[in-house]
Formats: C-alpha cells, sequence, structure tokens
C-alpha cells in the first residue's frame, strides 16, 4: 500500500470514528436502538471496515456494548450507573475549572458566551440534540486551557456515557434551569473567583442530578429508555 492510500485510510478510519463518537456524545443514538454496521457504512458512504473499528472502539470505550458480531447499541441507563457518572462529573470539572481560571482570556471568554446564547437558541427551537452538542462544547472550551490530556480524555469518557441521556435532563427546561448556571460560571471567571466558578460548575451539574432522579425516582427505579 502506498504511503499516500495508507494516510487516506487512516483518515476514512478517523473521521468514521470522530462523527460515530460525536453522534453518541450529543445523544443522536437513543439507548436501547440496534446500531448495525451495515447501517452505518450506508448512512456515512464508507465500507464496512471503518466503521466496524470504530464501533469497536466505541465499545471498548463504555460508550456502545456489543449486541451480536453485527450490532451494537447504547446501554441502557440503570440509577447505580447514573449516580456514578455525575459524581464523576462532580469530582473532574469544578477540578478542572479552577485549573483553567488563570488561562481564560478575553477572546475564550467571547467563545464562551457565543456558545451559551447558541444554547439559548437551540433550547427555543426545541433542538436538544443542539443543545446537548452545545452544552459539552461550553464545558470542553471552558476547561481546554489548563486541562492536562488525561483530565480532558477522562471527562469526555464520562460525557459520552451521559450524552445520549441529556434530552431527559433538558425535557423540562424551565424547572430544570430555572438559573443560568452558565452565566454565574462566566461571571465567577470575569471576577477571578475560582470557589464561585467551581460553586456554578457543580450546581450547573447537579441542576441535571435533580432532573433525571426525579425520572428515575418515577420509574420506580426501571432504567431509562429513549
Amino acid at each position: 500500500m502506498a504511503v499516500g492510500e495508507r494516510k487516506t485510510e487512516e483518515s476514512v478510519k478517523q473521521r468514521v470514528y470522530r462523527t460515530l463518537r460525536a453522534r453518541v456524545m450529543c445523544g443522536a443514538v437513543a439507548p436501547g436502538l440496534a446500531i448495525t454496521i451495515q447501517g452505518v457504512a450506508a448512512d456515512l458512504g464508507v465500507s464496512t471496515m471503518p466503521v466496524r473499528e470504530a464501533l469497536h472502539r466505541l465499545v471498548a470505550e463504555g460508550a456502545l456494548e456489543h449486541l451480536d458480531n453485527r450490532r451494537v447499541r447504547v446501554p441502557r441507563m440503570t440509577p447505580a450507573k447514573f449516580e456514578e457518572i455525575i459524581a464523576a462529573r462532580l469530582a473532574l470539572e469544578p477540578l478542572a475549572a479552577e485549573r483553567a481560571l488563570p488561562h481564560i482570556d478575553e477572546e475564550r471568554l467571547d467563545r464562551l458566551q457565543k456558545i451559551d446564547a447558541d444554547i439559548g437558541e437551540a433550547y427555543a427551537a426545541d433542538d436538544l440534540l443542539r443543545s446537548t452538542e452545545l452544552n459539552f462544547a461550553f464545558h470542553r472550551t471552558m476547561y481546554e486551557p489548563k486541562a492536562a490530556t488525561v483530565l480532558l480524555d477522562l471527562m469526555e469518557s464520562v460525557w459520552l456515557r451521559l450524552g445520549p441521556f441529556m434530552r431527559l435532563a433538558t425535557a423540562n427546561l424551565e424547572e430544570s434551569y430555572r438559573i443560568d448556571r452558565h452565566a454565574e460560571a462566566m461571571g465567577a471567571i470575569r471576577s477571578g473567583d475560582a470557589i464561585g466558578l467551581k460553586t456554578a460548575i457543580i450546581a450547573d451539574i447537579q441542576d441535571g442530578i435533580g432532573h433525571l432522579g426525579r425520572h428515575f425516582l418515577s420509574e420506580g427505579g426501571v432504567p431509562l429508555k429513549a
């Protein structure tokens, strides 16, 4: 195989993997829904080989689980798994925010404001997939300046497991988001208030916990479905 062909093959593999990973993280793939290698390959216009490799990677990351040799799915959420995921976010993200704070400049703060405005527009349009994608983009943009590769990888691994259920967290937006925690976080960034920033991040995550927790309780602990 020529060098150019090898690079093209690798770029296709990476594109397929990034596309599928983004779809899972933003909740475009419903929990419990079977995903076939052939179906994804046809959708993306590629051969089955890069799709198979991408799905295997996502299974290894805990974002998907095998059903059989040709099908995978997003695992259904359970109350215990949900609490573990939220606990991981609460452990990782306030730390990441505190580390990033001294390195967030005006340009990055402007980007955060733009993303937050876009989130509001997505909510208003009832585009919950887009709002989920933007919510993770907001957090990633905030943490990036000082997030070591290990810390950022850990957070994204957690987001992969939570993303498919974020639409449930925003199903009752007025109740769950009475206070704009992102605005609080940006205010803390402007004033250099590390404690205020960590408090806003914790509250932002716990707002999701409150809504999803109530849903779990109303279902009597039955695993969540899309």
